[in-house]
């Protein structure tokens, strides 16, 4: 009985690891990521502050293709909604108008698309960008050394198991990894 309790402990303590490590991966990839975020706002803002106050300043903007997403779908219900039978000449004219929709998207989205600002409104944009950064790459290395000391929790208690059941280690060690 004691036996398999511990093996049903160790079970447990295996998915927590697991568990633990994934949160662990993916808090230090959102760490990561901010930093780089944090850099290109730094580096922003000082090719920023080397210009006079009285340059144009573009700024970049991301268009929001929601709409091509929009049109595809409600063609799609719309024909899904009628009650006919498609023909051949039917199905090249939806591949038509979806090749359509198609090269207006990619045309769109390899236009670049600035807008003039003043130098002021980018510098602060990007000062917010720069503390934003800041401030979420705090609240993660917080995240991530909770994580840690789980971790260690975690490490602690499977150390204790096995030195309570040599049986339990001897079968673990003896396992192999397919």
């Amino acid at each position: 009985m004691a036996d398999e309790t511990n093996r049903t402990a160790f079970l447990e303590i295996q998915a927590r690891m697991i568990e633990i490590a994934g949160k662990l991966k993916q808090v230090q990839n959102q760490m990561r990521n901010k930093e780089g975020e944090k850099k290109r706002a730094f580096l922003t803002l000082e090719e920023l502050r080397q210009l006079s106050d009285d340059t144009n300043t573009y700024k970049s903007i991301v268009l929001d293709f929601g709409w091509f997403v929009k049109c595809v779908n409600s063609l799609g219900t719309s024909l899904g909604e009628r009650e006919f039978q498609i023909n051949q000449s039917s199905q090249h004219e939806i591949m038509q108008i979806s090749q359509l929709f198609l090269v207006i998207h990619i045309k769109a989205a390899a236009a670049c698309r600035f807008v003039l600002e003043p130098k002021s409104v980018l510098t602060n944009e990007q000062e917010q960008k720069f503390k934003d950064s800041e401030t979420a790459i705090s609240s993660l290395q917080s995240s991530k050394e909770y994580l840690e000391k789980q971790r260690a929790e975690v490490e602690n208690n499977l150390r204790e198991l096995l030195s309570q059941d040599p049986g339990l280690a001897r079968q673990i060690m003896s396992m192999t990894v397919m």
